[in-house]
This record gives C-alpha cells, structure tokens and sequence, in this order.
C-alpha cells in the first residue's frame, strides 16, 4: 500500500468510532436501575472476553478481529449486568498494555487497537470513568496525538463529573490537540448544575482570551495562529452549550460574562 492509500485508510478508519461516538449513549440512570433484572455473569459474555484476548495476542494479525468483538460489546454494554460491564471495561482497557511495534506503514503506528479501545470506552460510563483517567498519562499514549485526545472525548462521553476537573485542568496543555479535545468533551457537561457549568465557562473563556492575545500580540507568531485555528471552534461551540447563549469573538464573549456571570442561564428555559 502506498503512502496515500494507507493514509487514507487510516483516517476512514478514524471516522467510524468517532461517528458512532456522535450517538448518545444510554441513561446511565436507567440502565444501573434495570440491573436486578439482567442476567449477570454470563456464560458468552465470558467467551466474547476470552476470544478478544486471544485476538490481542496475535501481536497485531488479528487487530481487526480484536476490534470487532470491541464493537460487539461496545453495542451491548448496556444489556450487561454489573459484573459482566466490570469484566468488559477491564478487558477492553487491556488493549492499551498491547505493543504494535510493526508499523502499518514507515511513520504509521499501529494504533488501531488501542484508538477503538479508548472510543469504546467512552460508550461504558461510569464504570470505564478510572481505565480513561488512568490511561490518560499512560506512556501507551502519551505521544500519541491521535488516540490522546481520543481518551479525553472518551472522558467527556461518559458524561461522569468526576472527569470535569481533569479535562479542565487539559485546556492549558502544551500540546493543542489536548486542548481542543478537552473543550469539546466538556461540552458534554451542559446539563449539569449552574454553578459548576459557569466554572468551567470562566475557565474556557481565560484561556480564549489568553491566546487571542497572544496570537494578536505577533504577527509572526506561527504557533500562536495554528494554535488559535485549532482550539477556538471547539472553546466557543462549548461556551455555546454552557451557556445556551450564542456569541462567535472572544471580546464578545468576555462581555457577555461580565453582564451575565452572576445571572441565572436557565430562567429563559423556564
């Protein structure tokens, strides 16, 4: 395969989990108050488990095999009873300790796995919430500017408040795909108290307008332009959700805030 093809390929196989991650995944609530009517430990839960290790052992042959059954469990999550959804995340977190070091192509990792493990995680909350945030600084991914940030939309999914401080803590990363994902994850959040939705509104808005700053501060500033291209439509679109307000400039929206930050953002819903 040539260098296009298989880049190509690559980014078509990025589209399918990030589309279906497009869905939302079922109430939480209503599935953890269905389970004493689940049947739990089940016999081919169990083996779907044993075959996706099996797969994962074949050093990458059978990836593509691996990330079926991840689908196929993926879909199903939210039939399982509790012990089979803990025994599903802990097997599917296994995929991140897998090594590929046979590159696709010369300069393509082999990333595949470990990208529809962190995806599939995002469809598991609450319980996948620890595997994301564990995986979050795992050496597995830590350089990995395409299955990163994939874990922080992950985080976002799972709709859980425990990952709200570390994705906000993420829109001060060096790098700018961390950014990026991390404000487009914690529009998830747009449902959740008042309060805690203007926290991390000021938070978005601050570092907006810090790099607005500096990306008007020197026209030279090359990385303060890209950076700036590549975080500003994720900040604003979220500070849209949070807000249910719709301003499109930093100078705007830092106005907005002033006049509205000490106001109720919910009364015109009433």
């Amino acid at each position: 395969m040539t260098r296009s093809l298989a880049s190509v390929a690559l980014f078509l196989f990025a589209l399918v989990p990030a589309a279906r991650a497009s869905v939302a995944p079922p109430s939480v609530s209503a599935r953890l108050a269905q389970d004493d009517e689940r049947e739990d430990e089940r016999d081919d839960v169990a083996e779907r488990i044993k075959t996706l290790q099996g797969h994962i052992k074949k050093k990458g042959d059978e990836d593509l095999e691996a990330i079926a059954v991840v689908d196929g469990l993926t879909n199903e999550f939210g039939d399982f009873g509790p012990k089979d959804r803990a025994d599903v995340v802990k097997a599917i977190d296994a995929c991140f300790k897998a090594r590929r070091p046979k590159e696709l192509e010369p300069g393509v990792v082999d990333d595949r796995l470990v990208f529809a493990a962190a995806t599939a995680l995002g469809e598991m909350g609450p319980e996948s919430v620890k595997s994301l945030l564990s995986r979050l600084g795992d050496k597995s991914v830590k350089n990995n500017m395409r299955v990163k940030p994939r874990v922080a939309l992950s985080m976002g999914r799972t709709r859980d408040e425990r990952v709200i401080d570390p994705l906000t803590k993420l829109l001060v990363d060096k790098d700018m795909e961390m950014q990026a994902a991390a404000a487009e994850a914690l529009g998830n959040f747009a449902d959740v108290e008042l309060d805690a939705r203007k926290d991390i509104f000021k938070e978005l808005l601050s570092v907006l307008i810090d790099l607005k700053t500096k990306r008007d501060g020197d026209a030279t500033d090359q990385e303060a332009f890209k950076r700036w291209n590549m975080i500003s439509g994720p900040f604003v679109e979220t500070m849209q959700r949070l807000s249910k307000h719709d301003e499109r400039e930093a100078e705007a929206w830092q106005a907005w805030w002033n006049d509205n930050k000490k106001k109720d953002w919910d009364a015109e819903d009433e």
